[in-house]
């Protein structure tokens, strides 16, 4: 009693001695529960989850698991020294530290965790990936990650210095404004970079159309996207141009439409005319890799009778279409000729009157 009583005497910044005791007293204890649940609750958790077919559990418990044990001492010095009546500024530098520490290990985690959903994304996706594309943007990504989160980070520590952020807030906000206006036009194709990168409109290896240009594409950086035309030559076109126009993407064709019209002469016997139809669904259906749509008797020409024709080759390859396409053609041509059935020309008579 003698001693409690002395300590209760005892005073340090407006603290007994006793309550330095209690404060000792919550970090001890904190620092046992801690020790527990990394060594017995989180070793069972980590064996629990080996055993789910579900990989998120396996990377939150990876998170946890990665948390620096100097982290969980500062998170037990905290609550211990909550306890205690402290000095302003001897509080606002414990609370700066506690903060550096909590926001260091926020930034840890929201980096594995963007790594996790990145991973998966790609793991989703079925098509082909850039490796050095996948770098880039990734690298740029976790770097825009870590700025907002150093940046709030840095401001909450500043705050519980006392510093007066209100100020520097302003600043900050006036010199990026300033910053993106000078870097408008690099940013708007980072950004493009980025969109290209998520909605993958297109990859490395599509043959895309954009406007009158046309070619396969080799490179998507963080400013441009390389484009190598039919004729053979680069084409560097910059990713803004690329997001904000209309993009045909041949790449990722499953089978390809052929469609067109054929006329024949006027004069010849309706007995033949109905028989085209079923001649050219004929020729088509044989062939393999086609898949026959409809062939009708569309209009009356100026000087033919007009047939309309429509048809799927089922293959993305356009050398493999081309050679069906005069396949059928060719056969077309041939079966006419046997059932005396003549291609229509453009022809015109003229009648004199006498």
């Amino acid at each position: 009693m003698k001693i409690i009583n002395y300590l209760k005497t005892f005073e340090i910044w407006s603290n007994s001695g006793l309550d330095y005791i209690i404060a000792l007293s919550i970090l001890v204890v904190a620092l046992i529960a801690f020790k527990i649940f990394r060594g017995i609750i989180l070793a069972s958790l980590v064996n629990w989850v080996k055993q789910t077919k579900m990989s998120f559990d396996d990377t939150i418990i990876t998170m946890i698991s990665d948390i620096k044990f100097l982290t969980y001492f500062w998170l037990a010095f905290y609550m211990a020294v909550s306890f205690l009546n402290l000095p302003s500024v001897v509080s606002r530098i414990v609370g700066g530290l506690f903060t550096v520490f909590i926001v260091f290990e926020v930034i840890r985690i929201a980096e594995k965790m963007f790594d996790y959903i990145f991973k998966k994304y790609l793991s989703r996706s079925d098509s082909k990936v850039d490796e050095r594309q996948t770098n880039a943007m990734s690298g740029v990504l976790r770097f825009m990650v870590r700025l907002v989160l150093w940046s709030f980070g840095s401001i909450l520590v500043l705050s519980n210095l006392g510093v007066d952020i209100t100020s520097l807030i302003a600043g900050l906000g006036i010199g990026g404004l300033a910053v993106a206006l000078a870097l408008q036009n690099v940013l708007s194709d980072l950004f493009s970079a980025l969109s290209i990168y998520i909605d993958r409109p297109f990859q490395v290896g599509d043959f895309i159309a954009i406007g009158s240009d046309k070619g396969s594409v080799e490179r998507i950086g963080l400013k441009t996207t390389r484009i190598r035309s039919i004729t053979g030559e680069e084409l560097v076109i910059s990713n803004r141009e690329l997001t904000d126009a209309r993009v045909q993407n041949f790449g990722r064709l499953n089978r390809r439409r052929a469609s067109f019209t054929l006329g024949v002469v006027y004069g010849i016997k309706s007995e033949k005319l109905k028989q085209i139809p079923g001649i050219i669904k004929g020729i088509v259906e044989k062939i393999d890799k086609t898949d026959f749509d409809r062939c009708h008797f569309k209009s009356f020409g100026n000087s033919s009778l007009n047939f309309e024709t429509v048809f799927w080759v089922d293959s993305d390859d356009y050398t493999v279409f081309m050679n069906i396409l005069e396949q059928v053609n060719l056969e077309i041509y041939e079966r006419f000729a046997g059932e005396s059935i003549e291609f229509a020309y453009p022809t015109q008579t003229l009648y004199i009157e006498k």
